[in-house]
């Protein structure tokens, strides 16, 4: 194993201080309970947001915290979930009277200790989960995970949530954005886990494991290595499946890298993407194309696909200033 990394025990903390001493201007690392938080608060009292989950899928979530997106964020060792501990500090650091609101991707560990940590938070608080994977069928046993859908919800949230509205319509807005979501990834190479030092699966030179999560684990089914126009099918036909939007709905396409594949090939997907949605009459109209929801250096992608209305979209293009997105400050 070839990594940039010193000891596997200090991996997280040596990451994470580094962050934060990039971004200095932008977000302030608490090292124990171990937590980001914005810089500097909101000029009045607003919703505090909340996420986070295991690392190793950065710049989720520590990336989105700042201006017009997250409040604070927990990340957890590698693929672990965050302690409730953590939770809990975060969400008191960042609280008010306008009360707190979780976004949680759908992993149990992370769902368990995200409720822990509410139940002991003494001020309004509500939960949000994000279950955009397509991949698993509805009736799976742990539900659906939640992947790149999750940068989505916490922006046109986050943008709400800095204008002023109440946790009753944070949260229905947030559930709105996470109804309207659906993704679905495919990896070309597994991803190597620091404490394992290995691949996590294998793939032959001519397999592709389609329906990946973001955890190292296995998709739905794996499959010949095909041309990129019939792999990317398979996909948009999958959220086209789940979403069924009708002709002239107006879309939110996001094309998201897994760790380590070039942009170039990211806008080679999105292309074959596009096309796809156009030629069913379905309007693309914001776009968002890069590694945002990684699994550390795992070859492959995802597509994600949001319904817009008029109200997300206006949220989506609020200005924001994140180390990861920042646009309109």
């Amino acid at each position: 194993m070839k990594k940039f990394i010193d000891t596997v025990d200090t991996f997280l903390d040596d990451s994470l201080r580094g962050f934060s001493t990039a971004h200095a201007d932008i977000v302030h690392l608490i090292e124990s309970p171990r937590f980001i938080k914005r810089k500097t608060s909101s000029e009045f009292d607003k919703v505090a947001l909340i996420s986070g989950g295991g690392s190793g899928h950065e710049p989720l979530h520590a990336g989105f915290v700042g201006y017009g997106m997250l409040d604070a964020a927990c990340p957890g060792q590698v693929f672990t979930s965050p302690t409730p501990d953590q939770m809990l500090a975060a969400a008191q650091s960042v609280q008010s009277e306008q009360g707190v609101l979780f976004i949680v991707k759908n992993y149990s560990g992370d769902v368990m200790n995200f409720e822990i940590a509410a139940e002991m938070l003494e001020c309004p608080c509500e939960t949000v989960i994000v279950d955009d994977d397509v991949a698993l069928p509805k009736d799976h046993s742990t539900g659906r995970r939640g992947v790149a859908g999750t940068l989505i919800v916490e922006k046109i949230v986050g943008a709400a949530a800095e204008q002023g509205k109440p946790l009753a319509d944070c949260t229905l807005l947030a559930e709105q954005v996470i109804e309207s979501t659906a993704s679905m990834g495919i990896a070309l190479s597994s991803c190597t886990v620091p404490e394992l030092g290995q691949p996590t699966f294998e793939l032959g030179p001519k397999q592709a494991e389609l329906g990946v999560g973001i955890h190292g684990e296995h998709g739905r089914e794996t499959i010949d290595l095909g041309s990129a126009q019939s792999m990317i099918h398979q996909i948009n036909q999958a959220i086209y499946e789940e979403l069924k939007p009708k002709k002239n709905q107006p879309i939110f396409l996001h094309v998201n890298g897994l760790g380590a594949t070039p942009l170039s090939e990211l806008y080679l997907v999105y292309d074959i993407a596009h096309r796809f949605w156009s030629e069913l009459g379905v309007i693309v109209t914001r776009s968002l194309v890069g590694d945002y929801t990684t699994s550390l250096d795992m070859a492959g992608c995802s597509l994600t696909v949001t319904l817009l209305n008029d109200s997300m979209l206006e949220y989506w293009d609020a200005p924001v200033h994140t180390s990861a997105l920042r646009w309109g400050c």
